[in-house]
């Protein structure tokens, strides 16, 4: 086993990116996604992060 030169390794994933776009294979699986709920919580915290940041802007939301 050996380290792999730049070249070789721009080479072998080139292949690889390649392959996978040749392929039908689904890489995105359901569970991998967002759920709505999932969404708002992250909107929920985004909107109390940015509160926190700048707390004299309220008509920023």
């Amino acid at each position: 086993v050996r380290a792999l030169p730049p070249s070789e390794q721009f080479r072998l994933a080139a292949l690889i990116l390649q392959e996978l776009a040749q392929s039908e294979v689904v890489v995105v699986e359901r569970s991998d996604t967002w759920s709505e709920q999932d969404q708002s919580d992250l909107t929920a915290v985004a909107l109390q992060y940015a509160a926190k940041l700048y707390p004299e802007e309220e008509d920023l939301v």
